[in-house]
């Protein structure tokens, strides 16, 4: 196990990455060139070895996603590219595919993909007896099954504590696949998840039109980081490999702070010039999903795109002007906007604020009403705080002056020392003393901060201020180069992963295994499950469960069958006219969609 807590930070790609380890972040997961699950969101090794070396002086993990199902005729690249990605440094990979367990795997941190729908202590133990280190629950997995889970294995776990939510079980939806021929397995999800559909009944009748149900809000677990640390979770990840650089500092930084007073597995204090708040980067509205039963407004059927936060409510229309009831500073470019059947906004030209009203002059006027709710989905301000932060990220060190040497030794204990050599000792020791603090302490842009300053001679060497100078930058260069030779001995020590077949847990299957190429089928039979067919991608079959979701309609409109709702044959139709078939596991409290 981990000796530590783990924020892991996404990365679209290279300044994500290392504003990322900046902000906080204790490990960064970046997509490879190809195959992973975000197919827009990939890196040239280039890149990722830059990003390695940059976290690996903070001690912190590259993790690379490889999270999509494979091809025959992919998996020789894919074992030229897991060589590479370990000959440049990488920690780990995310894996869906079980075709990869078939290759020569470095001794890599693997993790099981929450791609592999990890919901259950069985499905978890299977991971952990076949040889891996790490599993990523599935983002439907209550508090409780968290502590379960954790209790009885003795595997790492890992959750998501922030972002996009998808509506069915991750690794288990083919509607972009059925719909549109993008298949989310394969890394090209086209969200059909967050369009409008209407609700109807056999018969026509309309529950729900043009609404964007089957659109989750996004997760926020931040009131429940204690009870995850409790339970036994080492890994607390922020979804979000297509955000923007500013939203993952913004972000980061909002969980490094929360997460402040445990211990954590990288090193470095974060200097931060801003107060992180994340209702101002992207998001839905919030909701803790199903981590606990007090929150299920999971949904947001107005609209699947950036609410912001509240500001306040409409109090007069003028021609040209809106007043709002509000104590938010507003400013020209300031995004706002409103519900009125469905989300609606505009830009602020010009904002006068004054005893709680803000007179808004909008760049078009809205259709808006009194007592309208405004919120606020774009801050000009705090975006201009987070692109133009200093915020820097530093090593903690101590430093000890001898008569013939300057000692460091940093917050994990590297020591290191270099000789000082001077033709005389200094006459005023108090004058010499405080010219070497001042010098020493300018660490400005470099990976250190001086945490401890003593002297232990009797006599102080006479140096000049660019001898003294010298001598720091010789002193940190030594201490980081010992660093990394630190930590890529720990790498390198780790022993050989060997994957070693077990039953699997579960009796399915069917496409749902998502078996894409001979080496899966090989393993999974090896775990004695004989395979009736390949994934949907590879031969889409009739009357597939297209989604499987926690998310139910029937709960949502009054209509749940267990407080006598109707029985009633319902569907969703798409803004197209597909017609697509709702079944419903009342048994689990869960919905089924199916090709009608």
């Amino acid at each position: 196990m981990v000796n530590g807590l783990e924020l892991l930070s996404p990365a679209k790609d290279k300044k994500c990455a290392i504003s990322a380890i900046n902000f906080g972040a204790d490990a960064v997961y970046i997509g490879a060139p190809s195959y992973g699950a975000r197919k827009n969101a990939s890196n040239s090794l280039s890149d990722i070895k830059e990003v390695v070396e940059y976290a690996h002086k903070f001690f912190v993990r590259v993790y690379v996603a490889l999270n999509t199902i494979l091809k025959d005729d992919e998996l020789d690249e894919v074992q030229k590219l897991l060589d590479d990605l370990y000959e440049i440094g990488v920690d780990g990979i995310i894996i869906q595919d079980f075709g990869i367990f078939k290759l020569n795997l470095p001794p890599f941190l693997i993790s099981a993909s929450t791609q592999c729908d990890i919901r259950d202590i069985k499905k978890v133990k299977f991971f952990q007896d076949i040889g891996l280190k790490r599993v990523i629950l599935a983002r439907e997995t209550s508090l409780e099954d968290i502590k379960n889970i954790c209790k009885n294995s003795k595997i790492e776990v890992e959750t998501f504590i922030h972002g996009a939510l998808c509506v069915s079980y991750s690794g288990q939806c083919y509607l972009s696949c059925a719909l549109g021929s993008r298949s989310a397995n394969r890394g090209e999800c086209a969200q059909p998840c967050r369009r409008k559909y209407t609700l109807v009944n056999e018969q026509g009748r309309v529950y729900a039109k043009n609404k964007h149900l089957l659109s989750l809000k996004d997760f926020c677990a931040a009131a429940h980081l204690d009870d995850l640390i409790k339970a036994g979770v080492i890994s607390f990840k922020i979804e979000g490999r297509l955000k923007d650089e500013n939203y993952v500092k913004n972000v980061t930084a909002f969980y490094n702070l929360a997460l402040k007073n445990n211990k954590r597995i990288s090193s470095g204090k974060v200097f931060y010039d801003f107060i992180p708040d994340v209702n101002k980067s992207f998001n839905r509205g919030f909701t803790t999903y199903f981590l606990t039963d007090a929150n299920k407004d999971i949904y947001n059927f107005d609209t699947p795109k950036q609410v912001g936060e509240k500001i306040g409510i409409v109090k007069n229309i003028g021609k040209d002007f809106i007043e709002i009831k509000t104590n938010a500073k507003i400013n020209p470019q300031d995004g706002l906007c409103y519900f009125n059947e469905g989300l609606h906004g505009f830009l602020v030209n010009k904002a006068i604020c004054q005893r709680g009203i803000a007179r808004i002059y909008p760049n078009s006027m809205p259709k808006i009403k009194n007592g309208v709710e405004i919120f606020r989905n774009f801050d000009i301000e705090f975006d201009k705080i987070l692109t133009n932060s200093k915020t820097k990220r530093q090593i903690g060190v101590s430093v000890v002056v001898f008569e013939d040497r300057i000692e460091a030794v940093d917050e994990n204990n590297i020591k290191c020392a270099i000789p000082v050599s001077s033709d005389e000792f200094a006459n005023n020791k108090d004058k010499m003393k405080l010219l070497y603090k001042q010098q020493l302490n300018k660490t400005g842009e470099s990976d250190f901060y001086i945490q401890n300053f003593e002297f232990k001679c009797e006599k102080i060497p006479f140096l000049k201020v660019s001898q003294i100078n010298a001598l720091r930058r010789e002193l940190f260069e030594k201490l980081m180069k010992l660093r990394l030779e630190n930590y890529e001995k720990r790498r390198n020590d780790r022993k050989h992963r060997k994957i070693t077949p077990v039953n699997f847990p579960l009796k399915n299957n069917d496409y749902r295994l998502n078996i894409h190429n001979k080496k899966a089928m090989e393993f999974y039979k090896e775990c004695g499950v004989e395979c009736a067919e390949y994934s949907y991608e590879s031969n889409r079959v009739q009357n597939a469960e297209l989604m499987r979701t926690k998310h139910c309609l029937r709960r949502c409109f009054n209509m749940c069958l267990k407080k006598g709702g109707q029985k009633e044959n319902l569907f969703l139709v798409d803004e197209n006219g597909k017609k697509l078939k709702l079944e419903f596991d009342c048994k689990n409290c869960e919905m089924i969609i199916k090709e009608n």
